[in-house]
């Protein structure tokens, strides 16, 4: 059963403000800055995708800021936009902004970046990051955070190159918390056993699972046809 999130549960980031350095708020300021400077001198030729990654880099700056309702609006148009595009590591980004902006909808972005982020071989550390996000926001006790986490796993290994050992140290250590938290277990033993009894090492059921909790995220709220976008993919 896949419990329904709820984005009021506890935050979704540290937010910066009170423990923000000086120079990391004055990095941020000259960031936003440069590139609001940069988007007015673009010439009338560019195309929609530099103006629009500019845009990106803004709505990040305002995130770094702490200014979170003008990060949401910024970031929510570029969604769809760098979907039509197809500059589908982009729309993860937009995604990531939506999230870390804190707004009534953040929860319903992360579904779909992470429906982006598996979907499309988008730079899996990213890809990562955004199911991360999934165990952060999934209650102890739940599946799903397992599920996420088993996924990361999966995707590290699968599509990382010359960061393979990297990542997939990582996912494994995001794993080894998931199998604590969730059943007190520590031992690498104790931790095998428990993705055999979960069937976390079955991937097809493994990414049913995830389309699930995806679904329970993102509701009737999708900015996106899925079937056009599947039907997208390279065939092998």
């Amino acid at each position: 059963m896949v419990e329904k999130f709820d984005p009021t549960s506890q935050p979704l980031h540290d937010a910066l403000s009170a423990f923000q350095s000086e120079d990391e708020r004055v990095w941020f300021e000259d960031k936003l800055f440069q590139c609001r400077e940069r988007l007015r001198d673009l010439p009338h030729g560019a195309s929609n995708v530099q103006r629009a990654q500019l845009e990106l880099e803004i709505g990040e700056a305002l995130i770094g800021l702490n200014r979170l309702e003008e990060a949401w609006s910024c970031a929510r148009p570029l969604v769809e936009l760098f979907i039509a595009e197809r500059e589908y590591e982009d729309a993860v980004k937009a995604c990531r902004v939506l999230y870390q902006s804190d707004q009534a909808d953040s929860i319903v972005a992360l579904g779909q970046g992470c429906w982006l982020s598996v979907t499309y071989p988008v730079d899996p550390g990213l890809s990562i990051e955004m199911l991360h996000n999934i165990v952060d926001e999934t209650p102890t006790q739940s599946d799903g955070a397992a599920v996420a986490a088993m996924a990361a796993h999966y995707i590290a290994d699968m599509r990382a190159k010359g960061e393979h050992e990297n990542l997939t140290f990582l996912t494994m250590q995001i794993l080894a918390k998931v199998a604590k938290r969730h059943r007190g277990i520590e031992d690498e033993d104790s931790i095998k056993m428990w993705i055999e009894i979960l069937e976390l090492n079955d991937t097809d059921k493994l990414f049913q699972r995830l389309s699930t909790i995806i679904d329970v995220m993102a509701g009737d709220q999708w900015w996106f046809d899925r079937d056009d976008l599947r039907a997208r993919l390279p065939v092998n």
